[in-house]
């Protein structure tokens, strides 16, 4: 049984998700959405399959959680996504005021920490769950990329 609210298991959620998105030959970040210990929304990548710059992870997650919970605000919600969310994912997750951001791996070129990005004032944010997993997946990825251009 899941015990309430355990990252780990929230996170490996995100990361089967990555693991779709780098079957997509999309860059594998995935996410997910929980509110009261239940995933209400799963997302991965898909901006090379939808031809859409703003079809990140977090993006395809807000809208699916909102949608299910029937409104824009995503209160007493947890974002699990398994790199830490970029200045336009972290400007949407700003409006719609989650109250909780887990990432896995730290992005020290483009995440929002680097850029300076502030979140909502009630959202917490912290890191580094699963965090191996995720950046391994990430570089994979990118050194298959690089090998096939």
């Amino acid at each position: 049984m899941i015990q309430p609210y355990d990252d780990n298991y929230f996170m490996k959620r995100a990361l089967q998700e990555a693991e779709m998105a780098y079957e997509k030959k999309e860059v594998p970040i995935g996410a997910v959405i929980v509110i009261n210990n239940q995933i209400i929304a799963r997302a991965h990548n898909l901006t090379e399959t939808l031809n859409d710059v703003t079809a990140h992870a977090e993006m395809q997650a807000i809208t699916a959680a909102s949608n299910f919970l029937g409104g824009k605000y995503l209160n007493n919600c947890i974002l699990y996504v398994t790199i830490e969310p970029c200045q336009m994912c972290a400007g949407a997750l700003f409006w719609s005021q989650i109250s909780k951001i887990i990432y896995g791996a730290r992005d020290e070129q483009r995440g929002c920490i680097s850029m300076g990005t502030q979140l909502h004032p009630k959202t917490v944010m912290t890191g580094g769950i699963l965090a191996e997993e995720a950046s391994q997946l990430l570089k994979k990825f990118f050194i298959e990329k690089r090998n096939l251009n």
